[in-house]
């Protein structure tokens, strides 16, 4: 049995930034699918938003600006006094990594190049060309390497253990060996990113699958604001690959099949920089009302008046990605474009310090919910969630394990839990049913991409639900062909498909029973936000008698709800 005082779980932007917090107080260890720099933080391009004022358009910046812009940008269902200590660390947490050697762009001044993103009043996004994302992930994994921490790698998290109202640990499929593994600890820090894979057209890595937060899920975590699912406005035609925001904050158009820059009739002050859930349903309607190009469904980035020289320093990887995959040049062609599913704003629900109602179980980055983006996240906060509160978190943990001694009484849930993961294990390779896994993981892509996406109606919902519901009970009868042991993708994607299906069912119960548009949910039936009704946070709890859905307030400081005009 492994033994250390903190587990993070995940080795990306917001796992590294918790151990790097952690480890110098208390004996600290990364669990992760995958080694770091390939995890799904590096695919982040745009930028990290910060209010540093660098830019001659943001002199007059401050937090209170970037926290009002991220309120509004929420549509009012952020916490905030979540939101107003993230916009007051994002300074120091973004010179922190500079100085740890991340390789910002500059502006001739040699200070953090800014540049423009959707929603906010001015431009606050500190990048690095269009790989920051990339680059922030590759530093903090030099840091981690400095301080010697350890990593088990090629490990996914199958069971959360808990005892009572406490966390003592988890256990893990070891994929190269295909054994169980427990691991003992006095805190765990899921970091395990999000679960994007439960819809088609996903701008998300394969493993973000939520595999770990349904894991957390199943043993009584509540998830919050699930049905809050992000769609960005500009991913590839045909691939879904990440566009990035960058591409409108350099200045790019998006166009319709009739030539029209079509942001002006939606909204004719912010044009392509609008928040991200209003340019996506904008571009949704251009395509649905016939103005895609050639009548498919896909409208143009135009990038081309940018110029080449600006194309090869601030979007050089936007220009390979559409060489590569759609053979177009952007300094020389228009971009196919669709919105995508991108992220979720929504998930395991924590305070400030990423605590969750388990002693000594916290949760950070897109896996958990401290609601920093409520119902809509703006472009440049993501990578800004992970640093601030992976930081949070580790310091509530590390604070939490000081002092304590080893909890040898946990060794009776842990061995309980090991029996239980292994018998799970064990029944997944002996069925022979006559379901394939892999079709109903299509089915279910598919269901949740076109009756939960970014248009929702009560009726498409309520066939998602018995679809998916038909799904969990098809899954029962599924065969898992690959019965070895060693990197066994068929068993562990069979295993993770259960999981994936309990999600998808939080998001479509949550999604029915917020009678509202607001934010990335958008309903034709109920056009409008109801905030005598629906100014409250959704938390969805699992039972053996299935889902159970409560509510709990938002956190309003001095922000009070009005309308998003742009």
């Amino acid at each position: 049995m492994h033994y250390h005082k903190i587990l993070v779980i995940g080795g990306g932007l917001a796992g590294l930034r918790a151990a790097i917090e952690c480890a110098p107080k208390a004996d600290t260890a990364i669990i992760s699918q995958v080694h770091p720099v390939r995890s799904h933080s590096g695919a982040a391009q745009g930028g990290v938003n910060a209010p540093l004022a660098n830019n001659p358009e943001a002199k007059d910046d401050t937090w209170e600006k970037h926290a009002f812009d991220t309120i509004k940008g929420s549509d009012y269902l952020a916490d905030q006094d979540s939101v107003e200590y993230m916009t007051k660390e994002a300074g120091p947490c973004i010179y922190e990594i500079e100085h740890w050697g991340c390789p910002f762009s500059r502006t001739d001044e040699g200070k953090i190049a800014q540049r423009p993103f959707g929603g906010a009043g001015y431009p606050r996004t500190c990048f690095a060309a269009d790989k920051t994302g990339m680059f922030m992930l590759h530093t903090l994994w030099e840091v981690s390497v400095k301080m010697n921490i350890p990593l088990y790698e090629d490990r996914v998290m199958v069971d959360l253990v808990l005892d009572g109202d406490t966390c003592r640990g988890v256990i893990c499929l070891n994929l190269r060996t295909g054994e169980l593994e427990p691991f003992m600890a006095e805190a765990v820090i899921i970091a395990s990113g999000g679960s994007g894979q439960i819809y088609g057209r996903s701008t998300n890595a394969l493993i973000s699958t939520g595999s770990a937060q349904s894991t957390c899920f199943r043993r009584g975590v509540p998830l919050k604001d699930m049905e809050f699912v992000q769609f960005h406005p500009t991913s590839l035609f045909g691939t879904n690959i990440l566009m990035t925001e960058g591409a409108r904050g350099e200045g790019g158009y998006l166009v319709n099949s009739l030539g029209e820059r079509f942001m002006s009739k939606y909204a004719s002050k912010a044009m392509e920089l609008a928040p991200r859930d209003i340019v996506s349903r904008s571009i949704q309607t251009e395509i649905n009302e016939g103005r895609g190009i050639d009548g498919k469904d896909f409208v143009h980035l135009d990038l081309r008046h940018l110029g080449r020289e600006k194309i090869l320093e601030r979007l050089p990887g936007i220009r390979d990605l559409a060489i590569n995959f759609v053979d177009v040049d952007p300094i020389e062609k228009p971009v196919p474009i669709q919105p995508g599913q991108h992220y979720s704003m929504g998930g395991i629900d924590t305070d400030v310090h990423g605590a969750t109602k388990f002693k000594g179980l916290y949760a950070a980055g897109e896996c958990g919910c401290v609601s920093v983006h409520g119902a809509n996240r703006l472009g440049g906060n993501s990578l800004l969630d992970t640093v601030v509160f992976g930081k949070m978190s580790g310091r509530a943990a590390a604070e939490h394990v000081l002092g304590k001694a080893k909890l040898k009484e946990g060794e009776g849930a842990m061995n309980k839990c090991l029996r239980e993961a292994k018998a799970k294990i064990d029944s997944l390779l002996a069925r022979s049913g006559t379901e394939n896994h892999a079709d109903i993981r299509a089915e279910m892509k598919e269901t949740m991409i076109k009756k939960v996406g970014i248009y929702r109606d009560k009726a498409p919902m309520e066939e998602a639900l018995q679809k998916i519901r038909e799904l969990k009970e098809r899954y029962q009868r599924i065969t898992v062909q690959n019965k070895g042991k060693s990197y066994n993708v068929d068993l562990f994607r069979a295993f993770e498909l259960e999981g994936m299906l309990d999600v998808a069912e939080a998001i479509v119960v949550g999604a029915l029973n917020r009678e509202e548009s607001r934010g990335a949910h958008s309903r034709l039936d109920f056009k409008e936000r109801d905030d005598a009704k629906f100014l409250r946070h959704t938390i969805a709890t699992y039972t053996a008698k299935g889902i159970e859905i409560s509510y709990s307030p938002v956190k309003i400081t001095k922000y009070k709800p009005e309308a998003r005009r742009y």
